[in-house]
């Protein structure tokens, strides 16, 4: 009788764990494009993860007249620890204040990530301390870089030479787009003192001029595209 040590359990027992995940990322893969989804992170530590309510769904419509997505109107709302989080090829967290992954939350993230899924944040003006601290929780190892101007999520559909454009000013810094890479992959892109999700709002929300909400959604497009193609 073969007798395994439990480190040697444990190893096929997270690797059975991503099998598992990625099978539903194929199965998903296969939906026709009628079944395009995106989500917005439900997120704990009482910061607003409901921010900017329109920015979302002005997104999607933009997408699915620009670069072919039909992605369904009304985007959906998902717990970071929920398995329902496999059901979207890309969701997103923006908002103002703290936030807070239980374990649980943390290790699904991470499974999501690393099994095909993406993340855009959004750094909504006092976001920045939270998510960095949240996000080194799901990957100890990995550190945000600043992702080059000539990376291809600069250049899907539209093209942006000088990488992540300023939308709102917030400390008279330069927007920056940081991405964390997983064995080579990018999948997390967090856009910083840029805020790409003000942008996306109905135009009332920050009377923003036609130009700037175009470059806004123009990226958002771009992150999009670049998600469902990696």
């Amino acid at each position: 009788m073969t007798i395994y040590h439990k480190p040697y359990v444990e190893i096929i027992h997270f690797r059975l764990k991503i099998c598992i995940f990625s099978l539903f990322f194929f199965l998903f893969s296969l939906f026709t494009i009628q079944g395009q989804q995106v989500a917005v992170l439900k997120y704990g530590g009482g910061g607003d993860w409901y921010a900017n309510p329109t920015a979302l769904p002005n997104l999607i419509k933009f997408c699915n007249k620009n670069i072919n997505t039909s992605i369904k109107e009304n985007p959906e709302t998902v717990e970071v620890s929920s398995v329902d989080i496999y059901n979207y090829p890309i969701v997103f967290i923006t908002g103002h204040g703290n936030v807070n992954f239980s374990d649980e939350a943390t290790e699904n993230l991470k499974n999501y990530l690393i099994s095909g899924g993406f993340l855009h944040i959004s750094d909504n003006y006092g976001l920045d301390n939270y998510i960095r601290r949240e996000m080194k929780k799901v990957f100890p190892k990995l550190d945000f870089q600043e992702i080059p101007h000539n990376h291809p999520i600069y250049h899907q559909s539209f093209n942006f030479e000088n990488g992540c454009p300023k939308i709102h000013e917030h400390n008279n810094k330069r927007p920056q787009g940081f991405g964390l890479f997983y064995e080579g992959r990018l999948v997390c892109f967090y856009d910083y003192e840029s805020d790409l999700s003000d942008g996306w709002e109905d135009e009332e929300v920050h009377n923003d001029p036609l130009e700037i909400r175009e470059k806004a959604l123009k990226m958002g497009a771009n992150i999009v595209e670049y998600a469902f193609k990696n």
